[in-house]
């Protein structure tokens, strides 16, 4: 039974609660303040194994379910922020009963497939999208090659239906969920709605269901005490949960909390701005450990990349993978360079050079564009190729990834005042790669998934693969002043920001390992182009998406520190793992870092901004690559010191004895996005106006004193590790300009030792240690 009432009634309500808080007693269904529409319910479920065999509804507070009587407690609190707290306890007051669980439904009338439905890191637009495969990377079918209209399609994932008149069901844990959230924005409405849950109960995690009719006119969103699903959902499949609901005895208790917000939001990127504001609300601040100086991480994992180099048939360069194989981009083939490179040590610039010989030489097409990989015996590596269509294709991500990682290459070189070693070939290979994008934008106004590099043909069309190619762009306007580069890098990263973010609510596609599944990597490329077209041209409107694409982007990163399973790795280890970045929507693990990138747009956002919540992700993504680093006394991936892999596991997407288990292997592209963050992002950032401190590295400080026109600080190194930290004090006027890409390469340096303090003044003119 429902009870359904107008908003202006729900408003009067929540003005009553507002009053008070109080214990209720609360009927079958309840209608709360600003509920859309909608009512709660409280069940107690019955379940043998994983099939449900009895609901019983809570009528006033009681319940007779499965040989038991039943009492339900519910505290509910209207906040200051407009949020409506819930605690519902429920306890078996008599009797026992076996196999069962409290579910708290919201059940939504006025519904429409039209809702945006989002879970963080798990469901994207309801994922309402057409599906393939059974299973990891599935092949694409014939129709999906050189098809400009092909639809946006996923691997086999969680999903509503796209079929009318099927009722449809997304049955999730919160270990699946980078936020245990369940979110909707009504476009007929023109409201978002919020619902934040914790992770655990005393039961473990909690489940977390969206079920529609098969009319798709109401929609009911469920929080159960423990999760009881029958399938679980794996890498592009599913597999039985072996969930099981607890059997009770008479005293036996649980309380599961939820947050519920109703808000007026204009359109999706309204609902993903409240959701960044309020994702720690209900889990609290998260506590990053200082365990691992940038330095010492840039230290070990460029030792680690030095031994990595080779020399092999086909050419010279730095492994990015665990073979002799060589893949370009994307896992840090000539990313890994650029830190590198960045040591301004002859030896290893001369080895970078040497690589940046052998991807032009060997890996451009016909057309401009680059192949994907090769290998160590000279072979082109082919990628998500099909029988029908012979010609070679590789990743548009990857060629995006070139593009502006080769551009960075020759500013940080003219940044060392190595100008005059830039070689022709590679500045011809940079500019033979932007005339290919040129052509592609003008002649279909995208630049697609794949592409074939012998003719520039875009082989695989819609994604988001081409998010980072406007910041490519843009630099190779200025480098090689072609203004027509920047119309098309501008009127690129609008078009992705409209079609993908404003309208879907997400991006994807840019991974080699996924179809067009919602990414985050896709996330943070467009962020990266977004900033990049704020910071050339200062409109204000550019600031306004990437606020909106930075947004989207916490989507994607744990916003609290996870409990894993006592005996797991990362239990043992005590990890902190807020901040570590989900992969896809098909690849159901966070991993330590962006791939692959330092997010140092999220830096240069906090900067242009001052809304600390892009520097609290930033920090918290660091810090979570940190935790999982393989150091001494630290051992995660059991390889090398300073060794990092990709899977941080809340979920049990892989079975539940991976929950909390590191792999036993290393990834080069979290190495180097490790390597990135230690030199992009400043390790404590001033703004001597202000007087305010935001410190990134692994150290601790605070202000001793304010004088006339300097500020001096204490900088404590609390880590097992001498530290060498780079600073960045700046004042209004030069926080309003944006910072080039090699800005690091300027920035002053401090050491402070092992549990050492330090006292540093900072000037107009520079940072000196005080004896």
């Amino acid at each position: 039974m429902k009870y359904l009432c107008s908003y202006k009634s729900l408003t009067m309500i929540l003005a009553l609660c507002a009053w008070h808080s109080l214990w209720a007693q609360q009927p079958a269904a309840v209608d709360l303040p600003g509920l859309l529409h909608g009512a709660l319910r409280y069940q107690i479920c019955q379940y043998e194994g994983t099939a449900l065999k009895a609901a019983q509804t809570f009528r006033q507070d009681r319940a007779q379910a499965a040989g038991g009587d039943w009492r339900l407690q519910v505290k509910t609190t209207a906040l200051p922020d407009g949020a409506t707290d819930v605690q519902a306890t429920c306890r078996l007051e008599q009797g026992s009963a076996a196999q069962c669980a409290l579910t708290v439904s919201l059940d939504f009338a006025r519904w429409s497939p039209q809702h945006y439905v989002l879970v963080p890191a798990s469901v994207y637009n309801g994922n309402r999208y057409r599906s393939i495969g059974n299973g990891y990377n599935p092949d694409y079918p014939r129709d999906m090659y050189y098809n400009p209209k092909v639809p946006l399609t996923i691997s086999n994932n969680p999903r509503l239906s796209i079929e009318t008149g099927q009722p449809s069901t997304i049955d999730l844990q919160t270990g699946n969920a980078a936020t245990p959230a369940i979110c909707f924005f009504s476009p007929q409405e023109k409201k978002g709605f919020i619902l934040l849950t914790t992770q655990q109960t005393t039961l473990g995690n909690s489940g977390l269901t969206i079920t529609e009719n098969a009319a798709k006119d109401s929609c009911s969103l469920s929080l159960s005490a423990p999760a009881v699903r029958r399938l679980a959902p794996g890498f592009g499949d599913f597999h039985l949960s072996g969930d099981r609901a607890p059997d009770w005895k008479a005293g036996d208790t649980v309380a599961i909390r939820f947050r519920m917000y109703v808000f007026d939001a204009e359109n999706i990127p309204a609902l993903l701005h409240r959701l960044m504001e309020v994702r720690k609300a209900l889990s609290g601040p998260n506590a990053p450990r200082n365990i691992l100086p940038m330095s010492k991480l840039l230290q070990c994992a460029t030792d680690i990349c030095r031994d990595n180099f080779i020399e092999v048939k086909t050419g010279a360069y730095y492994r990015p993978e665990n073979n002799n194989d060589f893949q370009l981009g994307w896992v840090s083939g000539m990313i890994n360079t650029y830190p590198m490179l960045a040591l301004n040590d002859a030896k290893e610039r001369q080895r970078v050079f040497s690589e940046l010989d052998f991807v032009t030489a060997k890996l451009q097409g016909l057309s401009g564009y680059f192949y994907g990989g090769i290998t160590a015996d000279g072979k082109l590596r082919p990628e998500k190729m099909h029988p029908a269509f012979p010609e070679l294709q590789a990743m548009v991500r990857k060629n995006g990834d070139v593009l502006f990682w080769l551009m960075k290459h020759l500013l940080l070189l003219k940044a060392q005042g190595y100008g005059r070693m830039i070689r022709p070939e590679w500045e011809q290979a940079a500019k033979r790669l932007a005339t290919a994008f040129a052509a592609t934008w003008e002649k279909h106004g995208e630049f697609g998934q794949f592409i074939a590099p012998g003719t520039g043909e875009i082989a695989v069309y819609n994604s988001t693969a081409g998010a980072i190619v406007p910041a490519g762009m843009i630099m190779a306007s200025r480098y090689f002043h072609v203004t027509a580069w920047t119309t098309m890098a501008k009127d690129a990263s609008a078009f992705y920001y409209h079609r993908d973010v404003e309208k879907q609510g997400l991006t994807g596609g840019d991974c080699g390992d996924i179809s067009h599944d919602a990414n985050s990597e896709s996330a943070f490329g467009l962020l990266e182009s977004l900033m990049a077209m704020y910071n050339h041209t200062g409109e204000r409107r550019w600031l306004h998406m990437t606020e909106t694409q930075a947004a989207l982007c916490a989507t994607w990163a744990l916003s609290y520190d996870p409990v894993f399973p006592s005996g797991s790795a990362i239990a043992q280890l005590q990890c902190h793992m807020a901040g570590a970045v989900w992969a896809s929507i098909q690849n159901k693990h966070a991993a330590p870092g962006i791939c692959t990138s330092s997010g140092d747009a999220l830096f240069k956002l906090f900067r242009a901004t001052g809304n600390r919540l892009y520097a609290d992700l930033l920090r918290d993504i660091q810090h979570a690559h940190a935790e999982a680093v393989n150091m001494p006394g630290h051992l995660t991936t059991h390889h090398l010191i300073g060794s990092s892999m990709e899977r941080i596991q809340p979920s049990d997407a892989e079975g539940k004895e991976s929950v909390g288990n590191f792999i036993n292997t290393r990834n080069s592209w979290t190495e180097t996005a490790g390597m990135l963050m230690a030199l992009e992002i400043p390790g404590i950032y001033i703004n001597t106006d202000k007087n305010e401190i935001y410190v990134f590295d692994h150290v601790v400080t605070e202000i001793i004193a304010k004088e006339k026109s300097s500020l001096v600080i204490a900088i404590t190194n609390p880590t097992a590790y001498d530290a060498t930290v780079s600073l960045l004090a700046e004042n209004n006027r030069q926080a309003a300009v944006p910072l080039p890409y090699t800005a690091f390469v300027k920035w002053p340096h401090v050491s402070a030792a092992a549990g050492q303090t330090i006292k540093v003044r900072i000037t107009s003119t520079g940072v000196t240690v005080i004896p």
